[in-house]
């Protein structure tokens, strides 16, 4: 699936953000961590990262300091600060909004047979799920993800 600059551009602050308020990273680790979130679809460049971590590091959302890594190699580390999870918490908001706006016109446009095919794969996620914990019996299985559903009933 190839993602449009506009929408990977307006992914990338929070992005960052969120990635830096697991704890403190470098450029190169940042990237990794953005394609393995994504499952691959966002494959970061430096040309990309760099603009916006430095933006962010002029705006005071994040700090940077140099530091010897592992190996002994000097690496800029990065870190979320104060003002950056209060600019984190507004973005996590409005991308909610966002989502929740989209899912619901999704919704009332999606055909039928779409709402089938999300219902069979929260069916068959919660199954595989279930079944490998051994967490409840077969007849209950199918409930959660159809709340309209008798219990136990497959539709």
């Amino acid at each position: 699936m190839d993602l449009g600059k506009d929408l990977v551009a307006a992914s990338a602050t929070p992005l960052v953000l969120a990635i830096l308020a697991e704890g403190e990273s470098y450029g190169y680790a940042i990237l990794k961590r953005v394609a393995e979130l994504s499952g691959g679809h966002l494959q970061w460049t430096d040309g990309m990262l760099y603009p916006v971590l430095h933006r962010l590091e002029r705006q005071g959302h994040v700090a940077a300091k140099w530091s010897a890594s592992e190996n002994g190699r000097r690496r800029k580390y990065y870190r979320i600060t104060k003002e950056g999870r209060a600019l984190l918490a507004a973005q996590r908001q409005q991308w909610k909004a966002v989502d929740g706006t989209l899912r619901g016109i999704w919704m009332q446009v999606c055909p039928l047979a779409c709402v089938r095919y999300i219902t069979t794969a929260c069916r068959a996620y919660r199954l595989a799920a279930l079944l490998i914990a051994h967490l409840c019996p077969i007849n209950s299985l199918f409930a959660p993800c159809d709340p309209g559903a008798a219990p136990g009933i497959r539709q």
